[in-house]
């Protein structure tokens, strides 16, 4: 490759990335995954369409795909509230093991006995398409505002739900499931997952010390040493103890994501970007690597049976059981069934079978590729009118505000950095009126391009920017008090809210 290979590259690069961070705001707006306008991106650049480009490498696609679904499950890790996960931690594990086994097991007996394939690849592809997606299910959820609980188990389910997956997969590719037999497989993925999650959380612990510990010269360091530790937890378990690096990624990053660490704020937005760099660049990657000339109307009818079976069928049998013993309204479990969302694992995943040169790979791959289409653009839509029909908002969701940290250690004290969102109750209230913890005060406000020093009748608005100044014993304090404003208004306190995070 010389300079002027490598500029044309570069232009091609930059313009497929522009275009795909337009469609981010446009699919925003109509509650469709991005993820579909990527996969249409890679079909026109690739051999059927305009672009020409051929890649049928699928062991590069595999190596690339596994490595952008640890940057996808570390920025969602990072974004997942804490208090919304904890209490349904439980039911996203027995999804992610329980329910999917269910799910695979009735899809595959959908595929043997419905469309006479053989087991290997019936169970195969009930593998492959019965996980939910981390991306589309970040990117959508977090725009459809659902109680906390729901949210929360799904993003849980989303970030363990890969690991027992993506080693049946990888088994029964080549052949060690009939081998060894389901006892040997049944341990396997329980010592994967138990010993990935606790590497995970000895990973994230370290971690948090460390970066609380080492002032690094420039914030935007910060960013960069916490990926550099995600992927050490992904490789470091996969390589040293042959565990789940998907599972120790997600859980080093939900204890990175807690902590209190200095520039939170700034290395969430790094780390989002990076995502959203990886889910471009995946799904496109992807969709070179379908051929859409090869894809028939029997191969869109299996594809529309499977989805039938997996989506429906599968799926609601897989929540229904998980969830007998958390006692889940009917209508919680009915949501819960509706927003599993497929997207890039399960075509991922399809690129095992490939790599591996199991028979029927290609035919696997395709309909994988047209199911996660056409399901895709029929749920990620849905999703809000399904909501609302099942009466599961939550009225009181985006209203939490942004903070950041930034360590003022020779004072003794935190600048805490906050933007008023136009949800937040923040928005009309005065300084004096926040009635924050003595010693602490707003240093300055920001409002527009404009900043200046309020005094206690300041009335804040929304979109207004504050530097609060607060001795570090009374940081968390501050931050609950700020939060509290923040859902209740300048009553907080009268009406029961003390601040805590909620439930």
């Amino acid at each position: 490759m010389d300079v002027a290979e490598l500029d044309r590259i570069l232009l091609a690069g930059a313009a497929v990335l522009l275009v795909a961070i337009v469609a981010i705001r446009l699919t925003g707006r109509i509650g469709l995954p991005s993820l579909l306008i990527y996969l249409l991106m890679g079909l026109l650049l690739g051999e059927s369409g305009p672009g020409g480009i051929q890649f049928e490498d699928a062991q590069l696609a595999h190596a690339l795909g596994f490595a952008a679904l640890v940057v996808i499950l570390t920025e969602g890790g990072l974004t997942t509230r804490w208090n919304e996960v904890r209490p349904v931690m439980p039911l996203g594990v027995v999804l992610a093991t329980l329910g999917v086994a269910v799910s695979v097991g009735v899809v595959a007996c959908v595929a043997h006995y419905g469309l006479g394939v053989d087991w290997q690849t019936a169970v195969l592809i009930g593998a492959i398409t019965s996980p939910t997606d981390a991306a589309a299910v970040f990117s959508v959820l977090r725009r459809v505002p659902i109680r906390p609980r729901l949210r929360g188990a799904l993003e849980a389910e989303s970030g363990l739900n890969d690991a027992p997956t993506v080693l049946l997969v990888t088994l029964v590719s080549t052949g060690e499931v009939g081998e060894k037999g389901l006892l040997h497989f049944s341990g396997l993925v329980l010592y994967e997952l138990v010993v990935g999650a606790l590497f995970g959380f000895l990973i994230g612990w370290i971690s948090v010390g460390l970066i609380r510990r080492i002032a690094l010269g420039s914030a935007g360091l910060y960013p960069l040493a916490i990926l550099s530790l995600a992927f050490i937890s992904y490789a470091g378990g996969a390589v040293l103890l042959h565990v789940s690096g998907f599972a120790a990624v997600y859980v080093t990053s939900l204890v990175l994501g807690r902590a209190e660490l200095p520039h939170r704020m700034a290395t969430r937005s790094f780390v989002d970007g990076i995502a959203w760099l990886a889910q471009i660049g995946l799904f496109v990657m992807l969709g070179l690597l379908a051929s859409p000339g090869r894809i028939g109307w029997d191969d869109a009818a299996v594809a529309l049976v499977i989805g039938i079976a997996v989506t429906v069928v599968g799926r609601f049998a897989a929540v229904t059981l998980s969830a007998l013993p958390f006692r889940l309204p009917w209508k919680e479990q009915a949501f819960i069934s509706w927003a599993g969302l497929r997207g890039a694992v399960p075509i991922v995943l399809a690129t095992i079978p490939l790599a591996e040169g199991v028979p029927n790979a290609d035919r696997i791959f395709d309909v994988v590729f047209v199911l996660v289409f056409l399901f895709t653009l029929l749920q990620g839509p849905s999703l809000p009118w399904v909501a609302k029909r099942l009466n599961v908002l939550d009225e009181n969701a985006a209203s939490e505000v942004d903070i950041d940290v930034a360590p003022l250690e020779s004072l003794g004290a935190d600048m805490l950095q906050v933007h008023v969102p136009s949800e937040s109750r923040l928005a009309g209230v005065e300084i004096g009126e926040l009635r924050l913890p003595g010693g602490v005060s707003v240093s300055l406000v920001i409002r527009g391009d404009r900043a200046f020093v309020p005094d206690l009748r300041t009335v804040l608005r929304a979109d207004d920017s504050l530097l609060v100044v607060a001795p570090t014993p009374l940081r968390d304090q501050t931050v609950r008090r700020l939060r509290a404003v923040s859902r209740a208004g300048r009553l907080a306190g009268w009406f029961g809210e003390r601040g805590r995070d909620p439930q």
